[in-house]
């Protein structure tokens, strides 16, 4: 499963990602919609001068964990009943939720990777308890320095399988919406993308 960032579920490049995904892991990709039915627009998201016209404190608060954590956890209860194995894939505000499923009273999934989450609480982090993957790139006022320092100290601590992945010079958000065009962030998206698809073929495949 993956869950989206605030471009929603029917953004292209998630759903060209989960693609990816379903065709190089040789799984069943699920994308669900955790925002109501309520899609902003991905050009305005994208202009930072026409933020005032999303009016996103609203949103979020529409949005907040409190409002989509059950649905998630729902959901993810759901999948782990259907499928013998079972992944999640969080970008963004979908980082928290992964977390959530993660957690050591669901452990819903058997591995979760995340790439530049958001809202992520220290306690969040302690609560892991299955193989967790992290794609971080340098810049991110989201993912903080300390936010990765904490994760590094702490994770390798709790006995499950972690990978972090850095990604040096590149900035929140790259892994789902890097311009293809830009060098750095064309082969920051391949290998963010190729970092996933490992972790999910070791973790998910029963025969590999």
């Amino acid at each position: 499963m993956m869950i989206h960032d605030l471009f929603g579920w029917t953004f292209s490049n998630t759903r060209i990602l989960a693609d990816y995904y379903a065709e190089e892991v040789g799984a069943t990709v699920l994308v669900p919609d955790f925002f109501g039915g309520e899609i902003l627009p991905a050009n305005t998201i994208l202009d930072d001068s026409r933020w005032a016209e999303l009016d996103l404190p609203a949103f979020l608060a529409r949005n907040s964990k409190s409002v989509r954590g059950p649905e998630i956890i729902k959901t993810a209860e759901a999948l782990r009943a259907s499928y013998r194995r079972f992944g999640v894939m969080g970008f963004c505000f979908g980082g928290w939720g992964a977390f959530h499923i993660g957690a050591k009273d669901k452990q819903l999934a058997d591995c979760i990777s995340v790439a530049h989450p958001t809202m992520v609480q220290k306690t969040e982090i302690d609560a892991l308890a299955v193989p967790v993957q992290i794609i971080a790139p340098e810049m991110d006022p989201m993912f903080t320095e300390e936010l990765k320092e904490y994760s590094n100290r702490v994770i390798p601590k709790l006995g499950i399988a972690y990978s972090y992945q850095y990604f040096p010079g590149l900035e929140h958000g790259f892994a789902i919406r890097g311009n293809p065009n830009k060098l750095g962030e064309r082969r920051g998206m391949e290998r963010a993308k190729n970092a996933a698809v490992s972790w999910f073929r070791e973790w998910l495949l029963e025969n590999k």
